[in-house]
C-alpha cells in the first residue's frame, strides 16, 4: 500500500470515528462543533436522531437540525419549515441555547439572554457559569 493510500485510509477512519463520536453529543455539545456535521441533502434517507446543518442561524453560525421522523428528504420539505420532520437546535429567534461554560473566558455576563428548557432566561450576574435554576437569583425568566 502506498503512502498516499495509507494516508487516505487513515483519514477515512478518522472521519468515521468522528461520526461515531458526534452521534453521542448532547444538543449543547453539538452546537459547539456544528461545522463537523454534514450538510442537508435532498433525496437522502434520514433516521430519527440524525443531525445536519442547513443555512445559518440568527447569529451567523451554521444552523443545526435533528431529524424527528424517519423519511427521505424532498426539495419541498425544507428543514426550516417542516417541524414534523426536523427540529432546529440552538439559536432560536436570535438567542443562544444555554451551554455549560468551559472556563472563565466563556461564562455568561449580566444581561445575557439564553434559551433553557424551552424558556428564555436573563443572567443577573457577571461570570455566570451555572444553568438557570441551579443557583437562586443568578437567572430570571425573561419576558422581553
Amino acid at each position: 500500500m502506498s503512502n498516499k493510500a495509507k494516508q487516505l485510509q487513515a483519514l477515512e477512519q478518522l472521519r468515521r470515528a468522528i461520526q461515531f463520536f458526534i452521534s453521542s453529543l448532547t444538543d449543547e455539545q453539538a452546537m459547539e462543533v456544528a461545522t463537523v456535521y454534514p450538510k442537508y441533502e435532498v433525496g437522502k434517507s434520514y433516521k430519527v436522531g440524525d443531525r445536519f446543518t442547513e443555512g445559518v442561524n440568527g447569529v451567523g453560525d451554521p444552523q443545526l437540525y435533528t431529524v424527528v421522523t424517519d423519511h427521505i428528504s424532498q426539495s419541498d420539505w425544507h428543514p426550516s419549515n417542516s417541524p414534523s420532520l426536523y427540529k432546529a437546535i440552538g439559536v432560536v429567534n436570535g438567542y443562544d441555547e444555554w451551554s455549560q461554560p468551559t472556563g472563565a473566558h466563556d461564562t455568561y455576563a449580566k444581561g445575557d439572554i439564553v434559551w433553557y428548557q424551552e424558556k428564555l432566561y436573563i443572567s443577573t450576574v457577571d461570570g455566570n457559569a451555572y444553568a438557570p435554576g441551579v443557583v437562586d437569583g443568578q437567572w430570571i425568566i425573561y419576558e422581553g
